[in-house]
């Protein structure tokens, strides 16, 4: 790759572990997370028209990528500029080379390529975009699939993102969530999370309730199962966790 000497991310820590979470190597016996979502969001709506999806908090956009093996027309939409500088670099030159953290200061530098992975030839059916998912472009529209991956509990206010996402979204097209609920403060106020807190009674509110409250009026609830992904932080580090998948279906109108 001629420009590989140019690469801004090899000394961006976080934007290289999810080059390696969404094109490196497996990790612990667990599939590649972004494959698996992109592979199950495409069998749920296969008996719906598959002609064009958004991939929202794509990351790296390897879910994009793969959605666009089915779709006819993929956006991924990403908060993070350098995400999204990855994403629109490996579509274009087809490989990206990264520093992996390995011990202390040493590295680990890899290169990962799109022909290795069934994806050299569907990244002209993609456009990536720099984004806010509460405050989306209104080009952004009309779709028959939506993906939001690990997406609503990092949201500044998820219940604005999902009182509208119904608006861009075909009749009978499917919503598909991810994420692991982990609400932090630092990412959504108290006041928005949409579950993980004990209301007025004392009473437990868990997200999938909380969703269902906010959803059930433009959606059906199809399937509830969990989807477990690995981060590697260096070789003997790695984040293993669970997230639940809500898949929702858009009601007639």
């Amino acid at each position: 790759m001629e420009n590989r000497k140019e690469n801004i991310y090899e000394t961006d820590a976080l934007v290289s572990q999810y080059c390696e979470f969404q094109y490196g190597d497996e990790y612990l016996g667990i599939e590649n997370f972004a494959k698996v979502c992109a592979q199950k969001a495409i069998a749920y709506s296969a008996t719906t028209p598959q002609k064009r999806a958004l991939d929202l908090g794509c990351a790296t956009g390897r879910a994009s990528l793969e959605l666009a093996k089915v779709f006819e027309y993929v956006n991924g939409v990403d908060y993070s500029q350098a995400f999204i500088n990855v994403a629109k670099d490996i579509q274009k030159e087809r490989c990206i080379s990264y520093a992996l953290n390995s011990e202390g200061a040493i590295k680990q530098c890899k290169e990962v390529c799109l022909n290795a992975l069934g994806l050299n030839d569907v990244g002209e059916k993609v456009e990536f975009f720099q984004g806010d998912a509460c405050d989306l472009m209104p080009l952004l529209a009309e779709y028959d699939l939506i993906m939001a991956t690990n997406l609503i509990d990092r949201l500044y206010e998820p219940q604005l993102f999902l009182n509208t996402i119904h608006k861009r979204i075909h009749d009978e097209g499917y919503l598909v969530l991810t994420s692991p609920y982990t609400w932090m403060e630092e990412y959504t106020a108290k006041e928005f999370w949409i579950g993980g807190y004990y209301d007025s009674k004392g009473d437990e509110v868990r997200t999938l309730e909380g969703l269902k409250a906010i959803l059930n009026d433009n959606f059906d609830l199809v399937e509830v199962e969990d989807v477990p992904f690995v981060i590697r932080e260096t070789p003997r580090k790695y984040q293993y966790t669970l997230s639940q998948m809500s898949v929702w279906k858009r009601k007639r109108r």
